[in-house]
């Protein structure tokens, strides 16, 4: 476990083949810390390591698992994106398991009881609008407020290798973004948390009593493959990638491609002008009424236009499809939820005014520029 202040990382080459080790996987580090606790696990189907769930895991070396909290999708990531999870028990191991999600997005006082110290450990994608870090904010001030303790286990940023977008602004805070970052914000999950408690983001600016159990053998700018689906609309490495640009389509009439095989690696729309490019969305795992079901929409492929690794949001496909269905069908046809995806309500002006993507670009780069100081004092690693 550590403060953020004392972690040392190697340097490591660009082509160096590195493969991290998450905080969950280093057993040696916390799990003596646990011995006599009543411990509470936030977790879901990315929570594994060595293929064995961590729950599992830490039931097996004796520790005293009293109650599992799961986010959006689920326990297991069984259920769709905005789909409400209700209370159960998990069929393995008999645990109750508690849902943060729908209307008890923060855990209440009974359910905070009998336990002393609360593991956070979610696969984050490192985009503001994914609901995890939401997750993490309201566990943290349960935690604060109920005098228990929190250790996150860090793991790896798909996407942390760079800072892009609006940074949110406080009118527009939502739990697809309650803090003033960017929508891409370049962090791991336990710097996050570190962040949160340490700007004092919490309810009244209460700061919980907090650990990191860091990575070891990461640092932000080399890739990493995630070994499990993010959730049932984030399955390919592609896709997270492709996330940050193309989830502002979902306040649009346009499809990005749930119901298919391939969500947030394709979008189109049925009147779009002919393209070579064409899918039919139809229920299934992750979309039981997807947008368009059973109706063809003309597309793009962007797997067959981008490299695995963006750098930046590519502004050009919400342009290009503004373009196509300017003055003949509706295109942003959800203006609030648009501008809480943005955390402004200056990029759906911009789009619809036809802004350049440069002079977009630019207006965010003020505070762009505000927030990479903030985040620097709180990097665990290089």
């Amino acid at each position: 476990m550590c403060s953020y202040s004392n972690i040392k990382q190697d340097n490591y080459t660009e082509n160096e083949e590195i493969l991290p080790i998450v905080g969950a996987q280093r057993f040696s580090i916390y799990v003596d810390s646990l011995k006599g606790k009543r411990v509470g696990i936030v977790g879901n189907q990315t929570s594994m390591v060595n293929g064995v769930h961590l729950v599992d895991t830490l039931i097996s070396l004796g520790v005293n698992v009293t109650k599992v909290f799961s986010p959006e999708h689920g326990f297991r990531g069984k259920a769709d994106a905005g789909e409400l999870v209700d209370h159960s028990k998990d069929a393995k191991t008999g645990l109750p398991i508690v849902s943060l999600y729908g209307k008890n997005k923060k855990p209440t006082l009974t359910q905070m009881q009998n336990i002393d110290i609360i593991l956070f450990d979610l696969q984050d994608v490192g985009v503001r609008f994914y609901t995890y870090i939401s997750t993490l904010h309201y566990v943290m001030e349960a935690c604060a407020e109920n005098k228990v303790s929190i250790m996150v286990l860090d793991r790896p940023n798909p996407n942390g290798h760079y800072i892009d977008g609006p940074v949110l602004e406080k009118e527009h805070s939502s739990f697809v973004g309650l803090h003033p970052v960017p929508i891409v914000y370049g962090m791991t999950i336990g710097e996050y948390s570190l962040m949160i408690n340490g700007e004092k983001w919490l309810k009244n600016s209460v700061k919980c009593k907090l650990s990191v159990v860091p990575c070891e053998k990461y640092v932000h700018k080399l890739p990493y493959s995630l070994p499990t689906p993010r959730s049932p609309n984030l399955r390919t490495d592609l896709a997270v990638s492709l996330y940050p640009s193309l989830c502002l389509f979902e306040a649009t009439t346009v499809s990005v491609g749930r119901g298919t095989s391939r969500p947030f690696e394709i979008y189109g729309h049925p009147e779009f002008p002919e393209t070579e490019y064409k899918f039919t969305p139809i229920p299934c795992f992750g979309a039981k009424n997807p947008l368009y079901e059973n109706t063809t929409c003309r597309g793009y492929d962007l797997s067959k236009t981008n490299e695995f690794r963006l750098y930046q949001i590519d502004l050009s496909y919400l342009i290009n499809a503004r373009n196509l269905l300017e003055g003949k069908h509706a295109f942003i046809n959800q203006s609030q939820f648009f501008n809480l995806l943005a955390g402004n309500s200056t990029l759906q002006h911009q789009i619809k005014t036809g802004i350049t993507e440069e002079e977009i670009r630019n207006s965010w780069t003020p505070k762009l520029n505000e927030f990479k100081k903030t985040r620097l004092k709180y990097l665990l690693y290089e």
